[in-house]
């Protein structure tokens, strides 16, 4: 039940701490994103969201085949 997260609209929104985790990265290189603009967010009062739809779009967009030295 600790993990578990209400739906807004059907959708779910993480939080930095929560993101740096899933994605394996510092919190200063998560500010770096926000700010190159790769991950949009929303901002509130003394808090940063990121929906996670937005960052799965992000993730395939950006996503690179692996190398295949067999061609």
């Amino acid at each position: 039940m600790k993990t578990h997260k209400p739906l807004f609209d059907g959708e779910r929104y993480l939080t930095s701490e929560e993101l740096c985790s899933i994605l394996k990265i510092s919190r200063r290189t998560l500010q770096d994103y926000r700010s190159n603009g790769i991950l949009p967010f929303i901002q509130l009062p003394g808090k940063v969201l990121f929906r996670e739809s937005d960052i799965k779009n992000v993730l395939e967009e950006r996503l690179r085949p692996a190398y295949n030295s067999s061609l």
